[in-house]
């Protein structure tokens, strides 16, 4: 039986780490916040005192963490005086990345990796809460053939596609130009239901339009950002739940990072992220992404008081 590590329980790696126990794989859990092992141990996860306790003898190891800097301190013991998960890791472990973070830092942990001959690959994730929860995550994967073609059989655990973008932080890139373009469709929705509403259209009736139309998009079709349209959506539960404005957040900063790096033009990631920013300075950083239709219906507001 494979024994599967899974470090970082938050709100996605704690339902993913579910669906590993359930689909019958001895599963070693960790988290800084030892609350959060308790619901998989209670499933039949085992837990660990610490990161590497969690990967010592496992087959695979899976990590799903805030940020670059977690990564590399992570598996390269960067910034203590403890040595990392490639130091204690067995030969032939496979380690799959599922953070969202910079591809630098990805490809970083891959070279280091290679250099001990264990296959890494990025797979940062779409999807959110309910796809973490439901096990039909898309997983966005960087890495060697052979790391691909090994993970792709744990992630089919918790994951509806596997797509392989390219080699060591492939993942990575491909996933913040796709949640750049999410943002992008998520705003230009919120705005063009905006201007119906305050022409009188009843916004359900305007959905069903623009879905069939030139301007119909997955906003529209999955996650209308409008309350009352589309039942199941955060929207429609006062944007509680789904994916929170602080991760767009950091993946467009991650987004403008790369476009500096690539001296790639991406004005509309740009004003994206400065609405986004803005939004999330207004208290609403723990909200669903989809509550960025309320900078508009706002407008609206102020302009009829004036």
């Amino acid at each position: 039986m494979t024994t599967i590590a899974f470090i970082g329980l938050g709100h996605m790696g704690a339902p993913m780490a579910a669906n590993l126990v359930k689909s019958g794989a001895t599963v070693k859990v960790f988290d800084l916040v030892p609350e959060t092992m308790k619901s998989l141990t209670e499933l039949g996860a085992l837990s660990a005192p610490t990161a590497c306790g969690a990967a010592a003898g496992a087959d695979v190891v899976i990590t799903m963490l805030p940020a670059g800097k977690h990564v590399r301190s992570l598996y390269l013991g960067e910034g203590s005086s403890e040595k990392g998960l490639l130091d204690i890791v067995a030969s032939g472990t496979l380690l799959i990345d599922c953070s969202t973070i910079d591809a630098q830092s990805a490809k970083l942990v891959a070279e280091v990796a290679a250099s001990k001959g264990l296959e890494f690959i990025d797979a940062p994730v779409s999807g959110g809460t309910a796809g973490a929860a439901a096990g039909t995550l898309t997983f966005i994967c960087g890495g060697s053939d052979l790391a691909f073609e090994q993970a792709s059989k744990v992630l089919t655990h918790m994951g509806a596609n596997i797509l392989h973008a390219g080699g060591p932080g492939a993942g990575q890139v491909a996933k913040i130009c796709n949640n750049m373009l999410l943002s992008v469709l998520m705003i230009a929705t919120s705005e063009s239901l905006q201007m119906g509403i305050d022409h009188g259209l009843d916004p359900k009736v305007l959905s069903e339009i623009m879905k069939v139309s030139s301007g119909g998009n997955w906003t529209l079709d999955k996650y209308n950002p409008c309350p009352e349209v589309m039942g199941s959506v955060p929207s429609s539960n006062g944007y509680q739940g789904g994916f929170m404005v602080d991760l767009m957040v950091k993946d467009l900063g991650l987004s403008q990072e790369a476009a500096l790096l690539s001296n790639s033009s991406t004005p509309m990631g740009a004003l994206a992220r400065s609405l986004y920013v803005n939004h999330a300075r207004q208290g609403n950083g723990e909200r669903d992404f989809s509550s960025i239709f309320e900078q508009f219906n706002n407008v609206k507001q102020i302009k009829s008081k004036g």
